[in-house]
């Protein structure tokens, strides 16, 4: 099974990645992007065969891991 997470800022908390990536593209010409929310993507190859098991382990390495969640939401896809 494949799990895919996906982990972004919250809300109301500052993203300067975002913000150098919204300027670049402003210097390049893309004057109509207002706003830059970065985030990143992380592809795990799971052995388990249950999906409910599978989204509670990969709930669980979010949690402890795969994002800070005082700062970062997470959303979670299997297939």
């Amino acid at each position: 099974m494949k799990a895919r997470v996906y982990v972004m800022l919250k809300t109301g908390v500052l993203d300067p990645q975002g913000e150098a990536v919204r300027h670049a593209l402003g210097a390049l010409g893309f004057d109509g992007v207002q706003g830059v929310r970065q985030g990143k993507v992380i592809e795990l190859d799971l052995a388990a065969t249950d999906k409910s098991a599978a989204e509670v382990e990969v709930k669980e390495m979010c949690e402890k891991l795969l994002a800070n969640t005082v700062i970062e939401s997470y959303q979670i896809e299997l297939s």
